[in-house]
């Protein structure tokens, strides 16, 4: 497909008008998208066929609550020379319903269209529905409320973890996880990370790098990072728009080719304990860990006791499944390693039981961890309005949806109900509801539990606001999905 962003070319004005239908009151609730918004989305796109090539972009956005979007910018990259935008300026319109479901059309040559669906801190998760006829690109994304004081390079200072992971223009996998510290004048230091390219595994010497905000009204910026690998240099130049000083999005610019290919995620500020830095007791208690690898999600929760020994239930790509006990050993910079019998793999902290993931295996495991609310969690640690989408698209004619839903946090069976919009490279399916039933245990493992009916699939609950779910009710592979509060 041939554009230049993250939206399609067919049949926009049609497909806009078709939403608009599939909306309760379209424009009601358009001030709940209010200020300023960064986004990043992450997808593939197709030229008919279960063929595909990556595609990502990143950038932002201010709205005006009433309908109207201003000031925007987007970087992208893909395979083809029209996928390709530096600073590429936008304008745009939006309309949210009553039930909080959106929609976006994106002022950009070519035209663009995205559903989305709000959550209560004013952001949101959104999908791409331009795709039809089995051409076009599909995939996710979130956007985040900005923080403007935050545009400047002073404001990049401390320690900091990131986590990137995408494919090559042959959609061979690569991820990276690690961290380093910016001095706020546009250098850091005491960089370090593990890369896993296309199942060979490196843990990266120390290095140096450099980065700015170039654009202090955008709060886009450049961070060059060169590691080294096995003595091998890997120059890679990142295109990042900061959501605060605490998070940036950042995706790989460079033309893709196995040494650079299109690798998308986040920057997050650690929350170094002082003076020690990071020790074992780092990790103590529940959390929750998910993310994907080739061709398939993957989802689980790991027990830690904060001075070595672990418990582990995961639902891997190929890694491993089901129950483990391990060891781990956290490193003052945030840098744990974790064996379990003869597997391992290495976390980066960002906080407390806070961690990007990556696993030595050929699906090129990744993802992120969250703390897990301590105590029982049971069926009504689910219950109220979410916001619902699937993240980490892995197959290009996955369902990859954006939603609003509703459960009532029964026992013993609780009851989920709500509306997606779904993107496919066939053509969008607008407002179709989902039902689904769920029960939620401790006796496995803290807050996993089962779904079934229109969304299906096994459950780890987060917390009271946020759960994810490793889908089994899509055409391929296992999805995940995430609701949040």
């Amino acid at each position: 497909m041939r554009k230049l962003s993250i939206l399609g070319l067919m049949c926009v004005g049609l497909l806009f008008v078709s939403t608009i239908h599939a909306q309760v009151a379209p424009g009601v609730n358009n001030a709940e998208l209010k200020g300023d918004y960064a986004f990043s989305f992450s997808g593939m796109t197709t030229g008919g066929g279960n063929n595909s090539t990556p595609f990502a972009a990143v950038g932002r956005f201010t709205s005006d609550g009433a309908g109207n979007l201003t000031n925007g910018e987007l970087d992208a990259n893909g395979f083809g020379a029209m996928e390709k935008a530096v600073a590429q300026p936008f304008t745009g319109t939006y309309s949210i319903g009553a039930d909080s479901r959106g929609v976006m059309n994106l002022n950009i040559p070519g035209g663009g269209l995205l559903a989305f669906a709000m959550m209560a801190n004013g952001n949101a998760k959104f999908v791409e529905i331009d795709a039809a006829g089995g051409h076009g690109t599909v995939g996710s994304g979130t956007m985040e409320k900005e923080d403007t004081t935050a545009f400047s390079t002073a404001k990049i200072t401390g320690d900091y973890a990131f986590g990137v992971a995408g494919f090559d223009q042959s959609n061979n996998r690569t991820a990276m996880a690690g961290r380093f510290t910016a001095n706020g004048a546009g250098t850091f230091t005491n960089g370090a990370a593990d890369v896993n390219l296309s199942g060979t595994f490196s843990t990266l010497n120390v290095f140096a790098g450099s980065y700015m905000v170039t654009d202090g009204a955008t709060g886009r910026g450049i961070l060059n990072m060169p590691p080294v690998a096995g003595g091998t240099p890997i120059n890679l130049d990142f295109v990042f728009y900061v959501v605060n000083a605490s998070k940036v999005f950042a995706m790989e610019m460079d033309a893709l080719s196995p040494a650079t290919p299109l690798l998308i995620g986040a920057v997050l500020r650690q929350q170094t304990p002082a003076l020690v830095g990071f020790t074992n007791a780092s990790l103590k208690g529940g959390m929750v860990m998910y993310g994907s690898g080739t061709g398939a999600a993957e989802a689980g929760q790991l027990q830690a006791d904060g001075i070595g020994t672990l418990t582990l239930d995961f639902n891997g790509a190929c890694w491993g499944e089901g129950p483990g006990t391990g060891t781990y050993a956290v490193a003052s910079d945030g840098r744990a390693a974790i064996k379990i019998g003869g597997r391992y793999g290495v976390t980066y902290l960002v906080s407390s039981n806070q961690v990007f993931y990556i696993l030595p295996d050929p699906c090129v495991s990744f993802g992120f961890g969250e703390p897990q609310s301590p105590g029982t969690l049971t069926n009504s640690a689910i219950a109220g309005k979410y916001a619902g989408s699937m993240t980490i698209p892995t197959y290009v004619n996955d369902f990859i949806f954006s939603g609003e839903f509703t459960a009532d946090g029964a026992s013993p069976t609780g009851s989920i109900s709500g509306t997606e919009d779904i993107g496919t490279p066939s053509g969008a399916i607008l407002g179709q509801p989902a039902n689904a039933t769920y029960s939620i245990s401790s006796t496995y493992a803290n807050g996993r539990g089962a779904m079934s009916g229109n969304i299906a699939g096994i459950v780890y609950v987060i917390s009271p606001s946020k759960f994810v779910v490793l889908s089994s009710a899509v055409p391929t592979y296992p999805s995940l999905l995430i609701f949040e509060q």
